[in-house]
This record gives structure tokens, sequence and C-alpha cells, in this order.
């Protein structure tokens, strides 16, 4: 279960025909271009009397903030990481602050007019976009278990606790707004109490900063969520921005901050169903990777034991050649069953030549050889070529031990002339290559035809006395 956790949590390779920077370039000049329309041309307004329609993008985008919100808690249970956790707790304060908060209070008043309907959404808020830019500066730090422990409960304590005090002191908390909205919307009106405006701020400069950071992670970090946080809270930071220019807490009004946080949740809703593509998409790779464990072990249990049994049973014929003829298929066939268990067991996301350097050594310590590995860690091949790379590795090494005796192995991965380039070389007997020509015997073909398959190149050099050197260059 760890394994297919860890198979679902991992990445799937996202379109990236657009850089991150860019897409947050671009959400940032759409930003500052609607509000320096807005600031400089009458034209333009600040708010529009749509109350049907400032309910309906409320709702839809605490709707997007809760489904975003469910989708990172899943993620967090199973990375464990601090900046999954922070982001499904600022989501869930914005979703309930939009969705169900507003509602609720508009029917169950908990103090004067303006006082405790406004302060409370707001606060939580504020507090969501503090959660958020430090979600963006955590990068990749495991959550403290603590914090892991009380993750799903801690959003639902900080709104109780808020309101709480909120409603303590409702009778001496000050007006937020001015009983009716400005008569006209075509300019900025800087209005409300103080500290709203001092909210607003704080949240546009939270918001603003997490956009840089998130871009920043997402050049290193393959993540479709990733790419789309930085734009995403572009657009969330210019709305707060609209917000202080203009009151933003009247119900009736459409803001044109609203249509900027509303283009900030369409980010976040294409981010969503990326979650849901990456979650699926990495169980059923992380299914297919326990079936072929499965058969790895049943592989390994049965057809790898019988072989073995029946070598041991072939030490007690009597006929030298015949004896000697019914050991070494006996030897080969266990070879490919321990080939197939180590491809079958292996995950198809380990670097090529972390795989060649173990395969290396299997065999040469299955054959009392020494070998010496020399990779470039950087190559790497398709899933599809890496099994035939490994397979000749394999291969070239049992050649060399079994029919040339050699001592001494040296297996090579690297760059040459911007080709990729496997060479295995041994210190053995050798032979004479141009008398066998190219009919060889089956692991000779059985190399040609993978590296073939590789649309690469075979090259094999050997004289008697002088050791084989074996090539493969794709």
């Amino acid at each position: 279960m760890h394994d297919r956790g860890a198979a679902v949590g991992r990445t799937v390779q996202t379109n990236r025909s657009v850089p991150p920077g860019a897409l947050t370039a671009l959400a940032w000049a759409v930003g500052l271009l609607v509000t320096g329309g807005i600031l400089g041309t009458p034209y333009l307004v600040f708010g529009y009397h749509s109350p049907a329609l400032h309910l309906v993008l409320d709702s839809v985008d605490g709707c997007v903030a809760l489904l975003l919100a469910y989708l990172l808690n899943g993620r967090f249970r199973r990375s464990g990481r601090l900046q999954d956790l922070l982001l499904t707790h600022g989501l869930v304060l914005l979703g309930v602050a939009g969705l169900a908060l507003s509602l609720l209070l508009s029917h169950v008043p908990l103090g004067p007019p303006r006082t405790v309907d406004v302060w409370l959404p707001l606060a939580l808020r504020l507090v969501a976009a503090v959660l958020i830019v430090a979600a963006a500066a955590t990068g990749d730090r495991p959550a403290p278990r603590r914090l892991s422990a009380s993750a799903p409960s801690a959003p639902w304590l900080l709104l109780l606790v808020l309101a709480a005090l909120l409603f303590l002191v409702r009778d001496r908390l000050p007006v937020a707004l001015a009983p009716s909205p400005p008569a006209s919307a075509q300019h900025p009106v800087v209005d409300g109490h103080w500290l709203l405006l001092v909210a607003q701020v704080v949240a546009a400069a939270c918001f603003l900063g997490a956009s840089l950071l998130f871009t920043t992670q997402a050049t290193r970090r393959e993540d479709g969520l990733l790419r789309l946080l930085g734009p995403a809270c572009a657009l969330g930071g210019f709305a707060r921005v609209s917000y202080v220019l203009f009151p933003s807490l009247y119900s009736d009004w459409l803001y044109t901050g609203d249509v900027l946080r509303t283009g900030c949740y369409a980010l976040l809703l294409v981010g969503a169903l990326r979650e849901i593509g990456q979650y699926w998409t990495g169980y059923a790779r992380a299914a297919v990777l326990e079936d072929r464990r499965r058969l790895a072990r049943e592989l390994h249990d049965g057809v790898v034991q019988e072989l073995a049994y029946i070598r041991s049973e072939g030490h007690q014929i009597s006929e030298s050649d015949l004896k000697a003829s019914v050991l070494a298929a006996c030897d080969r066939a266990q070879d490919e069953a321990r080939a197939a268990v180590d491809a079958l067991g292996r995950g198809p996301d380990e670097p090529l030549g972390f795989v060649l350097d173990r395969v290396a050594h299997q065999a040469a310590q299955r054959y009392g050889a020494r070998v010496v590995v020399d990779v470039d860690y950087s190559v790497d091949a398709l899933p599809e070529h890496r099994h035939s790379l490994v397979r000749i590795t394999r291969e070239a090494i049992s050649n060399a031990v079994r029919h040339g005796e050699a001592g001494s192995i040296q297996v090579r991965l690297g760059r040459l002339d911007g080709d990729r380039k496997l060479v295995v070389e041994d210190d053995g007997r050798g032979f004479d290559f141009e008398r066998v020509g190219t009919s060889g015997g089956y692991g000779l073909i059985s190399m040609r035809d993978r590296t073939a398959a590789l649309s690469g190149r075979f090259d094999i050099d050997s004289q008697p006395g002088r050791g084989t050197t074996v090539e493969v260059t794709w």
C-alpha cells in the first residue's frame, strides 16, 4: 500500500508548451491592464448593480475553492507536505467565506448591520491569504506531526473562534461600510473603515507575493496544479487591489474585482481537473506496478525454484556432453527467469543508470567476476528501450564470463557526439569475430536484434587473447 500511495502521489508529466513564468506574466499584465484602464478612463467602471450575478459568482467561486481544498487534502494525505496542508486550510476558509457564511449571516444576523456580517468573512479571507503565501514559502517541507494530527478540524475551529470573539464584541465593532454604496462607480472611492482597507491591502500583498513564489517553484517542479497557482494568485491579488479602490462588500453590486477573482478561480478549476486526472493516472500506474510485482514473486517462487531443482538433478547425468548441455540450458533459463523477475519488480521510472549499475553487479556476482561500472546518470531511455539495454548488458556480461572466461568487466554509459552509448568491455580470451561473422551464437543475435529495436547501432570488437568490447549506440 505504501508503494501504491507513492505512485499515486507521483506527479505526471504536464504540458510544458507555455512556461510557468509566461502564464504568471500574462496574469499580471491582465491585472495591471484592468486596474490601469479603470483608473485612467471614465468609460470603464468599478462596479455594476447586479445582485443575481454577484450571488452566482460568489457561489461558483466558493464551490471551486472547496473542491480544490478536498483534492489537496487527499494529496496531503499521500505526500505529507506542509504546502498542501496550508493550501487546503486557506481554500477551505475562502470557500466558507464566499459560499456558506455570507448566506448564513444574511439570514441569522449576529450583530448590527455591516459589523459582524462584514468583519467575519473579511477576517477569514485575510487569514486564508496569509495561509496561501505561507504555503508558497514552505516549498517541499514535510508537515510536523502535530499539525498533521489536527489538520481536518483546524479551519472549522478557527471559524468558531473568530465568530465567537466577534459576537462577544459585536456592540463595540465599528461599522465597516457606509449604509449604501456610492452613487457613481466611475472613479475610485476609497471608502470604509481603515481596518477594512488595511486588510484588503495585506491580502493583496499576500496573493501577489504567493504568485511569484509559486511561479519560481513551478519552474523546478513538474506539477500541473503548481503551474496554475502563480497566475491564479496574481489575479486574486489584483482583485483585492480593486476592492481597495472601490467598496467591495455590498452584496447587490458586481465589481471588476469580482471578475478578476472569478478568473482566479477559473484557473484553480483547471488545476483541480488536472489534479483529478493526475490522481487516476497515478492510481492506474500503481495498480499495474502491483500486478507486475505479484507476477515477479510468482515467477521467483515457482519457475526459478523449479529450474534450480532441474539443474541440481542435471549433475547426476553420467554422459559428460549431455550433462554440460543440460546444465548450460538450465543456467540460461535461470538467467532469463531472473531477468524477467527483475524487469517486472522494478518501477518504470527508475533511472537507467541505477538499473544498469544494479544489473551489472548482480550478474558479475553470480558469475564470480569483478565489474567496474561508470555511468552518466543523466543519460536515460524510453521505457520500452530500457528493458532492451538491460538485457544487452546482462547478456554481454554472461558471455564474457561463461565463454570468454573474463575476470574483469567494465560497463560504461555516457554520451558521445550527441549520441548515447553503452559499452561492455572484458579482459577475457576473446574470439575471432571475422571467422564467426554475422551468424554467431544466440547471444550475439539477441543483442543485435535488441539494438535494432532501439533504432541503434551494434558494434563488437574482439580478437583472440585480447578480450571483447560490445558497444550499443542510439
